[in-house]
């Protein structure tokens, strides 16, 4: 026999892995198991799993949301109401306000890209329709919303028109595809904040 108890137990320790690596030793003679046995234990104790290395998602835009840009836009933004009759608008978000979120999407004001930071939508909400929905239901909001103006290359915040943040769709657009992170604020019935 080619391995001490102690050896043995711990191999069998280990699961189905050291199946094969017992039965080579089993075969081989004292001074070879034991120089095999000692490579497999340093290869498995001491090299970490390699892990993939995934690439930031930035934080959210803490700029201020400018609700006066609503009824005084500037040349740069974009509204609800900016109708441009050569092209189409972007970020286009009037079919998905339309088709399903006439009601809870009021408004939204679009920034293209500064030297500060990357493209953005603010979308503003029917604060008393977003209360009425479930969590998994902002979450399906957020998600549309945020993967359509993705695709144009915009990050996302949702306001309330108190100008509270609701939640954010923001990506690391600098990889193909698009990483992105969802966050949400939730209200609890006495009326604290927290996020998720």
């Amino acid at each position: 026999m080619c391995l001490n108890y102690k050896l043995r137990s711990l191999l069998l320790a280990k699961g189905e892995y050291y199946k094969s690596a017992m039965h080579i030793l089993k075969l081989c003679d004292r001074q070879t198991s034991f120089s095999l046995l000692v490579t497999i234990s340093l290869t498995t104790l001491l090299v970490p799993p390699s892990l993939a290395q995934t690439p930031p998602i930035p934080s959210p835009s803490n700029a201020p949301l400018e609700l006066d840009l609503l009824t005084k836009p500037k040349d740069y933004v974009i509204t609800a109401n900016t109708i441009n009759p050569a092209q189409l608008t972007v970020p286009s978000l009037w079919w998905a306000q339309q088709n399903s979120e006439k009601k809870l999407l009021d408004n939204w004001i679009a920034y293209p890209a500064s030297g500060k930071e990357p493209a953005r939508v603010d979308l503003i909400v029917n604060q008393q329709i977003w209360s009425l929905l479930e969590y998994v239901e902002r979450y399906d909001f957020v998600n549309r919303l945020g993967s359509a103006a993705r695709n144009f290359g915009y990050n996302v915040r949702v306001f309330n028109y108190q100008k509270e943040p609701l939640a954010t769709y923001t990506c690391n657009f600098s990889i193909s595809p698009a990483l992105c992170s969802i966050q949400t604020t939730i209200k609890n019935k006495i009326g604290l904040q927290h996020s998720l």
